[in-house]
């Protein structure tokens, strides 16, 4: 990185608010809108801050449909970052950062409520979205045969929602878990898997990005053992921050656990946000990918299910199988 670099990005850090959207930003990534209920400032006034620390390469910008994200640059190849330096010398204790922060956990908040309304009120409504991609029974025999036939320990499904990944998983798991935070998807859930004989499963509520792990001695009082297997079924797509919940799965993956994520490959559905609350109009290859290697995932097999119809404005499901490809002590 040479010098006049370095100065670019220190000038735009060394603005209040410019500095206040580094912090926000280094924790998750936002749309100028959500930044402006963050910040309490006008929208031009954000978007002017915005691009100047674009320009320096302090932030990345990128359009998905008619959405805009913004984030934080980070350190590449092992190259030092100027953002990330600066934000090393930022207080946490102080209280303009403290309350944006605050205030960013509400919007995260608001998020993750309109997802859960969602699940609860389009529960028993999803052939239309269904129908837009191959059959469920494609995608669930394609992870079936990824993952392999060996019997599996601890298996925990992200975002349950119906429970259907614990009824496919379920049978060669010792031990199954599902989290989700809508109760009445758990609900639905416990009826499910109940009536599928599953009574080595179970589900809870919990938090995608902050999962309740025991401290390396077992799952006690309500805390969950670290998994074999972890699946991410068809969720990334409506949340916030799709590479925390990511990083948090492996988080709570043992060192030889899989992790095996489907989702949609990247589409132009722009209605799916209005109907269907989705948040990301799907994920490329090499967007998973570098979420799971960061995580320290480096072995990826990937699948690709097209729709059906071809020609049609269908979706492509894709399936990213991730593990580390060395273990310790190998």
């Amino acid at each position: 990185m040479n010098s006049e670099h370095i100065v670019a990005g220190l000038k735009a850090a060394g603005e209040p608010t410019r500095l206040r959207l580094l912090v926000v930003l280094a924790h998750t990534e936002l749309t100028v809108s959500e930044l402006t209920r963050v910040l309490g400032q006008s929208q031009p006034r954000i978007s002017r801050h915005l691009k100047l620390l674009c320009d320096a390469d302090l932030l990345e910008r990128f359009q998905e449909g008619a959405w805009v994200f913004y984030r934080l640059t980070r350190s590449r190849d092992g190259v030092p970052n100027v953002a990330e330096a600066v934000l090393s010398f930022v207080d946490a204790d102080d209280p303009a950062m403290t309350r944006d922060l605050e205030r960013l956990e509400s919007v995260k908040g608001t998020r993750r409520e309109e997802a859960a309304n969602y699940f609860a009120n389009v529960a028993g409504a999803w052939e239309k979205l269904r129908s837009l991609h191959t059959s469920d029974r494609q995608v669930e025999e394609t992870m079936l045969q990824l993952v392999g036939g060996s019997k599996v320990a601890n298996y925990l499904d992200m975002g349950t929602g119906t429970g259907r990944m614990l009824e496919v998983f379920g049978p060669q798991a010792e031990k199954g878990i599902g989290v989700d935070l809508s109760h009445e998807m758990l609900a639905i859930a416990r009826t499910r898997i109940e009536a599928a004989g599953l009574d080595h499963c179970q589900v809870r509520q919990g938090d995608l990005f902050a999962l309740d792990l025991a401290n390396g001695s077992g799952a006690t009082n309500g805390h969950m053992d670290n998994a074999d297997l972890i699946t991410i079924h068809l969720v990334l797509h409506y949340l916030t921050d799709p590479a925390a919940a990511v990083a948090e799965a492996v988080r709570a993956l043992k060192p030889t656990g899989k992790l095996l994520i489907a989702d949609f490959a990247p589409h132009d559905l722009e209605e799916l946000r209005e109907e269907h609350s989705h948040r990301r109009l799907g994920f490329s290859d090499a967007e998973v990918a570098g979420w799971c290697k960061a995580a320290g995932l480096d072995h990826i097999k990937v699948s690709h299910l097209p729709p059906p119809d071809e020609n049609g404005r269908k979706l492509t499901v894709t399936l990213w199988l991730a593990q580390a490809s060395a273990q310790p002590g190998h």
